[in-house]
């Protein structure tokens, strides 16, 4: 009968079952920008490669770098950014209106420029390590470069994946360490109970930007911490904040991040001597004539986008298993579904999500299995519950 008596309790914060005409407008138009952006970045990329553009480039980079390999590349990659994010800044303006004009956003124009500016400049010094190391590699071993640099490029993503919430994140949001003791409590002890050690509990200041709600358990090892947006510090109850948190410490306990580096290790593995593949067969039709020329990142971009939209359907079915593992370890370690439900039916509200997309846009686009389907597992987890004493 507890299920039921909660039920009631929290009845105020649940939404009706169906999206509205508000929210599927919403993603369908956020669908659409996407894709468009999308066509528009591959499109440049084989006007580069089937113009010559890119040598043309290329020869413009090493000019300005002086003929110093390292330095062309760097300009190279500069160039090609900066082209990219000319030709795409009208769809990020679009995406910024479109956040304002569903009232999702409280992001004021300059600072929304100002976030673009640091975004470029923070990928160009990410992209010009990834970059630089790529072609140094090409240079050193030609023949087993691709192995290499996948072993390299792990490394890489474990030590920006440890110190994404104390440097990177911190370069667009502000946050605090949370001043509700009660609650910081309640969260860490429920960490503890999941086997993880958190180095802190921090309210993030995402309602400067955005009316939209999130929180997440970032960090890897002693970088390790809860994030909580204040838009769901102030609108939602303590057991609501703490359903959020157990489905993300469900993600630990199920071994997911560990298990998602694997993943992550085998297809950027495949993807790597795909790579090495097409350029040899690039070489060998002269379209360039070395491994090492840099005029052949467009064909390597090109072969990760191919690689990333094969695979993206069976990544997105893992994620979403993955998704349903932690969901079921929330209704396990809270002490009523309930609080589980009004928080996915009040995120759903918030954020605009769609609740129960066509069954082609879940397989293609969605990492997270639809809140519909949520909902119903946690209610029927709950029945259980109230059934089972009183069998």
């Amino acid at each position: 009968m507890r299920y039921f008596s909660l039920s009631m309790a929290f009845a105020a914060n649940t939404s009706p079952t169906q999206d509205s005409p508000e929210a599927r407008r919403y993603n369908k138009v956020l669908r659409w920008l996407g894709l468009s952006d999308f066509v528009v970045g591959s499109a440049f990329l084989i006007l580069l490669l089937i113009t010559g553009w890119t040598g043309w480039l290329r020869d413009l980079a090493l000019r300005r770098g002086f003929q110093n390999y390292a330095l062309a590349v760097f300009v190279y990659l500069f160039f090609l950014l900066l082209i990219s994010k000319a030709l795409g800044f009208g769809f990020d303006y679009y995406g910024f209106r479109l956040e304002r004009t569903f009232q999702l956003s409280t992001q004021k124009l300059r600072s929304w420029l100002w976030d673009e500016a640091k975004g470029f400049l923070v990928g160009l010094v990410l992209a010009g390590i990834v970059v630089e190391l790529l072609y140094f590699m090409i240079r050193q071993s030609p023949q087993h470069w691709w192995l290499i640099t996948w072993a390299l490029f792990m490394g890489l993503f474990i030590v920006l994946a440890q110190l994404a919430p104390v440097v990177l994140l911190p370069i667009f949001y502000k946050f605090e360490p949370l001043d509700n003791e009660d609650l910081r409590r309640r969260l860490v002890q429920l960490s503890e109970h999941a086997g993880t050690r958190v180095r802190g509990v921090y309210r993030w200041k995402l309602s400067e930007k955005s009316k939209k709600a999130n929180a997440a358990l970032t960090g890897l090892g002693g970088t390790r911490r809860i994030i909580l947006a204040d838009t769901l510090l102030d609108n939602y109850a303590p057991e609501e904040i703490e359903a959020v948190l157990a489905h993300e410490l469900g993600h630990h306990v199920h071994k997911h991040i560990l298990k998602s580096i694997l993943v992550q290790a085998g297809t950027t593995l495949l993807g790597f001597w795909v790579a090495n593949w097409v350029l040899h067969y690039a070489v060998d039709r002269h379209m360039f004539e070395e491994l090492s020329d840099f005029a052949n990142l467009p064909l390597l971009a090109l072969t990760a986008t191919a690689l990333s939209l094969l695979l993206m359907p069976a990544l997105n079915a893992y994620s979403r298993y993955n998704e349903r593992q932690a969901d079921h370890y929330a209704f396990e370690s809270i002490a009523n579904v309930e609080p589980f439900i009004s928080s996915m039916n009040k995120l759903a509200q918030q954020n605009l999500a769609e609740r129960t997309p066509s069954r082609w846009i879940e397989v293609l686009f969605h990492s997270h299995p639809a809140i519909s389907k949520r909902v119903a597992a946690a209610e029927a987890w709950g029945r259980t519950q109230s059934a089972g004493p009183q069998a």
